[in-house]
């Protein structure tokens, strides 16, 4: 998909690119609904703040992703 997606993404580190690149909503906003429907909870949003959440959240969309069958290189497994 990065390679046939026009802008330079680093999806490979930011959660906001990684949601641009599969065409979803990238907001503040969104990425919070979407930590807390994989279960990240709010009381960690309030305590660790919105990096830490980001962080989760990219590690949590990248499972998600090769569970799903995408293609994930392994280094981002980890």
């Amino acid at each position: 998909m990065a390679g046939k997606n026009p802008e330079k993404l680093d999806w490979k580190k930011s959660i906001v690119d990684l949601l641009k690149l599969l065409g979803l909503e990238s907001s503040f906003a969104a990425r919070k609904t979407l930590a807390l429907e994989l279960g990240y909870s709010q009381a960690d949003i309030d305590k660790k703040g919105s990096a830490e959440m980001n962080i989760w959240l990219h590690k949590q969309v990248i499972k998600k992703i090769a569970e799903n069958g995408g293609k994930v290189p392994a280094d981002l497994l980890k």
